[in-house]
């Protein structure tokens, strides 16, 4: 597909392209000159909200299995003065 550059240094993005990587207006775009001449790259990056919808609770699911560092801690400290009791 062939785009062309505007006056404003503005490019559109096809279609299909844009459908296939769900991108909607405002969807950010990194660009990144390569070695190679006249190849650029361009990776569409997360929207930061949806990013973060996906993350949200997320931490709380680990830490309730495996319980707080401090808990952690505690425990292992505990079994460290058992043991150096035993002897």
């Amino acid at each position: 597909m062939i785009t062309r550059l505007t006056g404003k240094n503005q490019v559109t993005v096809p279609a299909e392209i844009a459908r296939k990587e769900g991108m909607r207006p405002g969807t950010r775009l990194e660009w990144r000159a390569t070695d190679r001449v006249h190849i650029l790259e361009v990776r569409v990056l997360p929207d930061p909200a949806s990013l973060a919808a996906y993350l949200r609770g997320r931490g709380n699911r680990s830490r309730k299995q495996s319980g707080s560092a401090v808990d952690r801690l505690v425990e292992q400290r505990t079994e460290e003065e058992n043991a150096g009791g035993k002897g």
